[in-house]
């Protein structure tokens, strides 16, 4: 039996960006997924994915010599979907097997499991964190296996192979990764709030690239955020930064920050991660956030050092 982890992710700074070349910051979380090798007398492979509640979510069965699906279960909350998830998941598998045509060369078949320890609508990386893991057990490279897959900036598999913060970097289409001491003096006034909206990243990106203008100095400007916020020591200045953050990328992608469309009341700062609309955001507050956002409809309040790894 072979076990292989890997972190979730959340970019702290240059979203959409990270995707032309911006110096992001992100940061590995506790919460993750894990995939579980198994060998079994039968010449198939048995695929079972299992959510944070211990419940199998998706079954499928491959012939396991050219990967053709033999059946499959699954619960989609789209069942209009242009292809299925064991489609999906035959197509990573063969192009991991084309990266490596060593991998699944086996007598015998195999049984995977996979766990999450967050749920599915968090917006973590179900995605990268079961690419990684699976190009750890074909033994590829998962940067790789991800630009023919999924696709993206590569920014989460980076978190999911890292345990410190991470500044990401795409210079001639290659990631460069750095680990950073990013561990504010403030970290107990931050928190991340759901959004109860699992944000498409696919489509996320997909809009972002209709946005054809010139954004050199955007770039350069999100870098310089970057940097001035893994050295920040001052809540005060952190949260003018996260609204300078909020005002270049709203310029960009022509859509208003969210502090000012939901919670232009909110007493600390906001700031939205990743693509917008979904998923986490930042915020900066006290013991009374919490009771703000929950008042608003929005339960899921988890504090920086309960997220972040």
């Amino acid at each position: 039996m072979n076990n292989y982890f890997s972190n979730g992710k959340l970019l702290i700074t240059g979203e959409y960006l990270v995707l032309d070349g911006a110096k992001s910051l992100a940061i590995p979380t506790k919460f993750g997924q894990d995939l579980v090798v198994e060998k079994n007398k039968e010449p198939s492979l048995l695929w079972q994915s299992f959510d944070n509640h211990q419940l199998c979510w998706f079954q499928t069965e491959f012939r396991l010599s050219d990967l053709r699906i033999i059946n499959e279960t699954f619960y989609s909350e789209n069942d209009k979907k242009e292809e299925s998830i064991a489609q999906t998941l035959q197509k990573i598998l063969r192009e991991a097997k084309k990266l490596n045509p060593n991998f699944l060369n086996s007598d015998c078949g195999f049984k995977i499991t996979t766990n999450l320890t967050f749920p599915r609508n968090w917006g973590l990386g179900t995605s990268s964190t079961l690419i990684n893991n699976i190009a750890t057990w074909a033994n590829i490279d998962a940067f790789m296996l991800l630009n023919v897959s999924f696709g993206g900036s590569g920014y989460d598999i980076a978190c999911a192979q890292n345990n410190t913060p991470i500044t990401y970097q795409l210079e001639n289409n290659k990631p460069i990764v750095s680990q950073v001491d990013f561990n504010p003096k403030f970290k107990n006034q931050l928190y991340f709030v759901h959004l109860n909206v699992k944000q498409n990243s696919k489509s996320g990106i997909k809009r972002y690239k209709e946005f054809t203008v010139n954004k050199s100095s955007e770039i350069k400007e999100i870098a310089m955020i970057t940097d001035q916020m893994i050295q920040c020591n001052s809540l005060i200045d952190f949260e003018k930064l996260m609204k300078e953050h909020e005002q270049i990328i709203s310029k960009v992608i022509k859509t208003k920050p969210i502090q000012e469309l939901i919670f232009n009341d909110y007493f600390g700062q906001t700031k939205s991660l990743g693509a917008w609309g979904g998923d986490f955001i930042l915020v900066t507050g006290n013991d009374d956030t919490p009771k703000y956002f929950k008042e608003k409809g929005f339960e899921t309040v988890i504090s920086y050092k309960k997220m972040v790894l």
